[in-house]
């Protein structure tokens, strides 16, 4: 009974936390509005982090209560989950074609981060100075992208305009009490999130590592799901795989980075042999997916094997928690 309160309690958690974080976009693509911030600004900083928003929250608080192994499972569990899950899910549904930018941009961009990734991780501690190694790392992504979208055609900036058109315009006033009430429940949810969790796992006798790379990761990366799925259904295959690319890259230079200031800590060995090497591996798998001669795409056969893997992974955690118990 008392599991079943915090299982509730974690629900709550994450609906209150989904809420508040579109909300929380709503409010800051309509304050910069009001600010004359230019959409391109808006789309490169408020939206990317603000759809990064459930992840970013979750790791201060986790850090902040003195749980970083909930933020570090739940950095590497949610990029897993994105290739496993949500790209494995969707191909499966319709076939993933990759975009030239993506090819030759991003894809690289994202393989220099994951291994940037390893390099933090390999003594076994997250230090301050790795926190800062992947903020600065965030820096230049922002700073790329600026520049790359400043070379873009005009047909592709008015493309990024209009889906910031889909918001609304709001008074300053109603903008900003939109914003600062979002802000005050992305935190409360986000404390309510952490706080079951940890009882869950203190009942179930299991880490937190555990919950963070099962639960939280699945948890957080259901958004992405959805986008990806109602994007591909829509037809529009290159902007479900851009929005795994990009969260992904975002979860290891914002998200991993959060636990390394706030809270250094050492991790276990198998955070970096197991967690970190699927994450890794699995990146590599995308890649070769995406160059392989003539074959630029993530077939319904390869989305099986992607999905097929991260169950495999789910069940290795399983029977990990089951024998520490």
């Amino acid at each position: 009974m008392e599991t079943l309160g915090f299982s509730v309690a974690m629900l709550v958690g994450f609906l209150v936390l989904f809420k508040s974080a579109d909300q929380f976009v709503i409010g800051s693509v309509a304050t910069a509005r009001n600010l004359s911030i230019s959409p391109m600004i808006i789309g490169l900083t408020v939206v990317a982090l603000g759809t990064s928003a459930p992840e970013i929250f979750v790791s201060v608080t986790s850090a902040l209560q003195g749980e970083p192994e909930l933020a570090v499972g739940n950095a590497i569990g949610s990029n897993i989950a994105n290739i496993g899950m949500v790209l494995g899910c969707t191909a499966m549904i319709v076939p993933l074609r990759f975009r030239i930018d993506i090819l030759r941009d991003d894809l690289p961009i994202l393989v220099f981060v994951t291994l940037c990734c390893g390099a933090t991780l390999i003594d076994y501690r997250l230090g301050i100075w790795d926190g800062l190694l992947l903020f600065a790392g965030l820096v230049a992504f922002l700073y790329r992208l600026t520049l790359a979208q400043r070379k873009s055609s005009g047909m592709e900036q008015a493309a990024e305009i209009g889906e910031l058109e889909e918001i609304p315009p709001m008074p300053r006033g109603r903008a900003v009490l939109t914003l600062s009430l979002s802000l005050v429940f992305l935190l409360l949810s986000a404390q309510l999130l952490v706080w079951s969790v940890i009882h869950i796992a203190e009942t179930l006798g299991v880490s937190e590592l555990i919950i963070g790379l099962t639960v939280i990761a699945v948890g957080t990366s259901l958004p992405e799901l959805v986008v990806s799925v109602t994007s591909a259904l829509k037809g529009q295959t290159d902007l479900a795989i851009g929005n795994i690319v990009g969260s992904n890259i975002f979860n290891i230079l914002a998200v991993l980075s959060i636990p390394c200031v706030l809270a250094p800590t050492t991790v276990n060995p198998e955070v970096l042999w197991r967690d970190y090497m699927l994450m890794l591996t699995l990146t590599i798998v995308v890649v070769v997916f995406a160059y392989l001669k003539g074959k630029n795409q993530i077939t319904r056969f390869k989305g099986t094997m992607l999905f097929l893997v991260w169950l495999g992974y789910l069940g290795t955690l399983y029977f990990t928690a089951s024998s520490a118990s």
